[in-house]
């Protein structure tokens, strides 16, 4: 029995050699359903999942959370929220990278005509473009709590690079080492660069993205 007993060992050993199981695939079906479709780079996808394993995954809570945007225009200061969104923050030092998906179809505005043509193939194309989708490709802390955040955003199937300005706050402690966080980030892109030219005369070129985010810790 003790020799039958040590070959059993000596083979979940080898198996486990041979076939090493991966700490997040529990959690990976979870954590990437919202990303299925992007075009996301694997690396950062693994990245997020092992934060997700290691404790340093913050989800975004959609409830206590905002994301939107302000243009000038001939009617006054536009401004657009989204109401469905995704994503997350791995903070790890230099090593934090995050994931954000965003429902087009979700955007509010506070005049309804204006919400539509937003929605239209004139701008955001709903129909053809439903996600919006933002992946990191650096978090360059300036101290410890800003941070410039730069990544690829993807709007109406086009990508280029972004970078956006962002302050981390530990909503009880230090960053990292609270249960929640408090994250809030703005830029400037250029509508023309994501195929959205029209009402030129009307809509400035420059829009502001903004959001202030609360995120919780993720648990395994």
């Amino acid at each position: 029995m003790l020799k039958n007993n040590r070959i059993i060992h000596i083979s979940a050993l080898i198996v486990s050699l041979l076939f090493p199981v991966q700490p997040y695939a529990a959690v990976g079906e979870e954590l990437c359903e919202p990303f299925k479709d992007a075009d996301i780079d694997h690396a950062l996808i693994d990245t997020m999942l092992k934060s997700a394993v290691d404790g340093d995954l913050y989800r975004i809570k959609p409830n206590s959370s905002k994301m939107g945007f302000c243009v000038e225009s001939s009617i006054g200061v536009v401004k657009g929220d989204f109401q469905h969104f995704n994503g997350g923050i791995a903070l790890k030092g230099d090593d934090s990278q995050s994931m954000v998906t965003i429902k087009v179809a979700s955007l509010t505005t506070n005049v309804l005509f204006i919400e539509k043509l937003l929605k239209g193939d004139s701008f955001f194309d709903v129909e053809e473009h439903p996600n919006l989708v933002f992946a990191s490709t650096s978090f360059e802390w300036t101290d410890d709590t800003n941070a410039i955040l730069k990544g690829l955003l993807t709007m109406r199937g086009i990508t280029k690079a972004v970078a956006f300005y962002v302050t981390v706050t530990g909503a009880d402690d230090e960053p990292g080492d609270s249960g929640t966080i408090i994250v809030k980030a703005t830029t400037t892109v250029h509508r023309a660069e994501f195929g959205m030219n029209s009402l030129s005369s009307m809509v400035d070129e420059k829009v502001n993205l903004c959001m202030s985010i609360e995120a919780e810790r993720y648990r395994a």
